[in-house]
């Protein structure tokens, strides 16, 4: 039987079990032999990371050919246009080639845990949040996305992929399942 393991990534883990550089890995949180991340976060982003110890099931969360959706808030410098907006829908030319499309959507601030360190803030420039769904996952993509439209990602939360969800657990929190056949 197939475990699937839920967890928060906190903000400055590494989505590996190796340490590396002195920053905190799967390892310090994770105390499960024979799990392996299906997908990754870099480790300036937050939020859903699942592991497992099925090879199949690894594969089919996190090759993009099998459209597995994935959530994102993301706060970005400035007041996010409409414009900006649409560009993200519609998908972004990147030095890698362009995105599929995304949906994207301004939104208020989420009730989230407060993230250790905090995003820098300057006082002169104003933060926006929005929703972003994607079906792939390029290294850094969200970040090239919003950058490529001129708003640079301040904080980047995964909320949830195909159907799990992070519901509950605050960071360095896991829980395990087993898969849906």
């Amino acid at each position: 039987m197939a475990r699937l393991i839920i967890f928060n990534k906190p903000f400055g883990v590494l989505s590996q079990f190796s340490p590396d550089a002195g920053h905190p890995c799967l390892a310090d949180y994770i105390d499960q032999r024979g799990v392996y991340p299906a997908g990754r976060l870099d480790r300036d982003s937050e939020g859903l990371l699942l592991l497992t110890d099925d090879g199949k099931l690894q594969q089919r969360l996190s090759n993009p050919r099998y459209h597995k959706k994935k959530y994102y808030l993301v706060q970005v410098e400035r007041d996010i246009s409409n414009e900006a907006l649409k560009r993200l829908c519609e998908g972004v030319i990147l030095k890698d080639g362009r995105t599929r499309p995304a949906s994207a959507t301004r939104i208020e601030a989420p009730d989230l845990w407060p993230r250790v360190p905090p995003i820098r803030v300057r006082q002169t420039v104003p933060t926006s949040w929005l929703s972003l769904t994607i079906q792939e996952g390029r290294n850094r993509q969200i970040r090239r996305m919003t950058a490529a439209v001129g708003y640079p990602t301040l904080r980047l939360v995964r909320v949830q992929i195909a159907n799990w969800r992070l519901e509950g657990l605050q960071p360095g929190q896991w829980i395990s399942t087993t898969p849906p056949e």
